[in-house]
């Protein structure tokens, strides 16, 4: 990826004239939460899709034992 700046100006190339300050907001937050999973998994901080699974079942358990109590 370039320098920030420069893919600021290209997104804002890429948005319609018309965009809000919050569209251009979420478009950079968007792309820089992308750049930061990308650097993550660079540096091989990465979950595997079994370990998510098990931690959204036991998110899941105590929500609904929340809901119940």
């Amino acid at each position: 990826m370039g320098k920030p700046k420069e893919e600021v100006r290209q997104l804002l190339e890429t948005l319609p004239d018309d965009a809000s300050y919050e569209d251009i907001q979420y478009h950079i937050y968007v792309r820089q939460a992308i750049q930061h999973g990308i650097e993550a998994a660079d540096r091989g901080e990465l979950v595997d899709q079994e370990e998510i699974e098990r931690r959204m079942a036991k998110w899941l358990r105590s929500r609904s034992n929340q809901l119940v109590a």
